[in-house]
């Protein structure tokens, strides 16, 4: 992780909380009020793809209730890099400070945001890390262990970036952070996308901190990982990393 050449970090301003959901009609309550008892001056914003089992419907019962909940609602389903995406704008359009991405169905934590923040005073971006001392998993198959461990390390290897848990998708942004990456160019979904702004963050300078987490696989609703996010996430590690390296090979030879 990059030591931050010793600069100074401002204040960090209000918390915007995105949570992109498809189908999460069993989770979104509980997991809304877990974020805003742990981070009471916390927002949430809902993105919601459309969901046919009536999430958005219930979104919108939680921002009559609470007016620090927020919810988008979008087209379809178009992946969870779009969904991010879109939230970043809508956050980044209303002023917010920090913007963190969280999965709906509980495996990140609500009650580890508070650590995540406090990192975040001496840091641009704060991973939630699976793969650092104190970090593991819960309730995971070992096939799934694995894929997951070897992604990471692919594509810390392919790409040259010195962090553990690259594919993890619990992140604290500073604002100036996140209008630093070059959002409008990124077009990857899934394990990708977190890759993709991890690998984006680190060849920009910027200072990410890894903090461990405990990911708990979920108990209600389904996996949204399939064969096609893998194969993407592959594929785009591979054809960046090989890139890269025939960028050096060229400027050394005009060097």
């Amino acid at each position: 992780m990059n030591d931050g050449g010793g600069r100074q970090f401002g204040p960090l301003g209000t918390t915007l909380v995105i949570i992109p959901t498809f189908n999460e009609a069993e989770n979104i309550k509980a997991i809304v009020g877990r974020v805003r008892a742990s981070v009471p001056a916390a927002h949430v914003l809902i993105a919601d793809d459309n969901s046919p089992d009536g999430t958005g419907k219930l979104a919108d019962e939680l921002t009559v209730e609470d007016d620090q909940v927020h919810v988008l609602h979008r087209k379809g389903k178009e992946g969870l890099g779009a969904a991010y995406l879109a939230g970043f704008r809508w956050g980044l359009e209303h002023g917010y400070g920090v913007l963190v991405e969280m999965d709906a169905d509980g495996s990140h934590q609500p009650e580890e945001l508070p650590r995540l923040l406090t990192a975040l005073k001496g840091a641009d971006l704060v991973l939630g890390s699976r793969w650092v001392p104190g970090g593991r998993v819960v309730n995971w198959p070992k096939s799934r262990e694995f894929i997951s461990r070897g992604g990471s390390l692919y594509s810390r290897v392919m790409l040259d970036v010195p962090i553990r848990d690259v594919t993890g998708g619990y992140r604290a942004f500073r604002r100036e952070t996140l209008e630093g990456l070059g959002l409008g160019e990124v077009s990857s979904q899934g394990y990708c996308f977190q890759v993709d702004l991890a690998r984006r963050a680190v060849k920009a300078g910027y200072h990410v901190v890894e903090v461990p987490i405990t990911f708990v696989e979920r108990e209600l609703g389904d996996s949204k990982m399939s064969r096609d996010i893998l194969v993407e996430a592959l594929w785009r590690v591979t054809t960046w990393g090989v890139g890269e390296r025939a960028d050096r090979i060229r400027a050394r030879r005009k060097g």
